[in-house]
């Protein structure tokens, strides 16, 4: 294992072998020391323009001294009190703030520590609700396919992303899929994408009605997907079928928000776009734009009254409920008011896509530029007029993030969206507060990068 040296300020830490089992496999990653903005600095001190947010998290910046201050103060004042006997002032009052935001009807909000245990809160939520109401049928749950709903196993289970789910196909199959809102590779077999809202929601009608009556109990779905698709927009019209076929069934619909929510899309939420509410609204990442790990599923009202009101809610978790977690969002909720920041991501990721058509749109390599607000995809392709992808062997995302990191930006990168192997995508979701300045080096960094990898990757093909 790799020696490692860390000096910040007047100490210098040295890991001699290091006995951290990490996400990448890359002996030779920098450590992280400092940041600010959309800066992250390491321990050379080199910086790197974060593009990416991290994982599509950073929205109010990094180093934020106020976000550091409420943590300190409240975690001096009580850190930690178990749910189950006490509720606390920090989260109260942040259920109450971020209720009006939420795309929910009179929202109450269970809070857990990130996108995945939300999912899994939120799944089981869906059952109680059916419980309580007499349903004890409704155990059967629909998701997309080309979708990413996080990593646990039932999480994992619900996914669509087909990379992920192989290594562990045997302890999964308990959940069902239709087809991805994918406009870009609509109708193609093998990506599983349908073209249209109306085709979209006749597949989920069809699906429904096909099942036992009675055994449907949720359908979950991104309303732009994420990580997976990379900013995939759906028809204008999906949503508001979606929700009327949901609802024509029964049947309790779960926003997938854990990317999409507290403005990554230029609107509070992503469902904002299209004027839908949800009866479960599952949301991460951005709450605490990274300084302390927090989610919640938001219930509506309804929801709330009938699984209280009939024994309760048999789940929870030991960090569930956390006072320092809410206090965090609570912060990072006032800044992105105050700030208008939800406002600077949309006109920003609107000035972030117009750059990149410029430098991009036009590239043989380049299939499509899209996204909302904050949260742009590009989807590159080995034939443009087909949309064929490069064979995953070619490993062009991961040549893509390479250059791009070696000129000192990162990028969230994507594989597997064609056909479940071959497919390559880059997510850009810089924190909200990015300069415009940042942006033009972020799209001429990364339009380099497309340039200089697609380049290499044809001509090692003709060879």
């Amino acid at each position: 294992m790799a020696s490692i040296e860390v000096s910040s300020g007047a100490r210098t830490l040295r890991i001699v072998a290091s006995r951290v089992f990490r996400r990448s496999l890359d002996a030779a990653l920098p450590v992280a020391v400092e940041g600010f903005g959309s800066t992250i600095r390491d321990a050379t001190g080199r910086e790197y323009l974060d593009a990416a947010g991290g994982a599509i998290v950073v929205n109010v910046g990094h180093g934020r001294a106020s976000v550091a201050r409420v943590l300190g103060e409240q975690a001096e004042r009580l850190s930690y009190a178990h749910g189950s006997a006490f509720t606390t002032e920090p989260l109260e009052a942040y259920a109450a703030e971020i209720g009006p935001r939420l795309p929910v009807d009179d929202p109450a909000i269970y809070p857990v520590s990130g996108g995945s245990e939300a999912i899994e809160t939120a799944l089981k939520l869906a059952r109680a609700y059916h419980l309580a109401r007499g349903e004890s049928e409704r155990w059967v749950v629909y998701a997309r396919w080309g979708s990413y709903h996080g990593n646990t196993l039932g999480a994992l289970d619900l996914s669509g992303r087909r990379p992920l789910r192989r290594p562990y196909e045997g302890w999964l199959g308990r959940f069902r899929h239709v087809s991805a809102a994918y406009p870009y590779r609509a109708n193609d077999p093998d990506s599983q994408a349908l073209a249209t809202g109306d085709e979209l929601a006749a597949e989920l009608d069809r699906a429904f009605s096909a099942a036992e009556p009675g055994t449907i109990a949720a359908f979950v779905a991104e309303p732009i997907v994420g990580a997976t698709l990379a900013a995939a927009v759906p028809p204008d019209d999906y949503w508001p079928k979606i929700a009327d076929v949901c609802r024509r069934h029964g049947v309790l619909l779960i926003a997938d928000e854990v990317m999409t929510g507290f403005g990554r899309t230029g609107r509070w939420f992503g469902l904002d776009h299209w004027g839908v509410q949800a009866d479960l609204v599952v949301a991460a990442k951005g709450a605490t734009s990274g300084y302390w790990p927090f989610g919640f599923v938001a219930a509506s009202g309804a929801i709330h009254e009938v699984v209280t009101g009939h024994g309760g809610f048999v789940h929870g978790f030991t960090f569930s409920h956390a006072p320092a977690g809410a206090a965090v969002a609570r912060e990072v909720l006032r800044i992105l008011d105050e700030e208008d920041l939800v406002e600077a991501s949309r006109v920003k990721g609107d000035r972030l896509r117009a750059l990149l058509s410029d430098r991009l749109g036009a590239h043989e390599h380049v299939g499509e530029i899209r996204g909302r607000g904050l949260m742009v995809g590009l989807e590159l392709v080995e034939d443009r007029e087909t949309r064929r992808p490069f064979p995953r062997a070619t490993r062009l995302t991961e040549a893509v993030v390479r250059g791009a990191r070696d000129a000192g930006v990162l990028v969230y990168s994507g594989t597997g969206n064609a056909n479940g192997v071959d497919g390559d995508t880059i997510l850009l979701g810089p924190p909200f507060v990015i300069t415009d300045a940042e942006l033009e080096r972020i799209v001429a960094t990364v339009g380099s990068a497309v340039e200089d990898a697609t380049t290499a990757a044809t001509t090692t093909a003709a060879g």
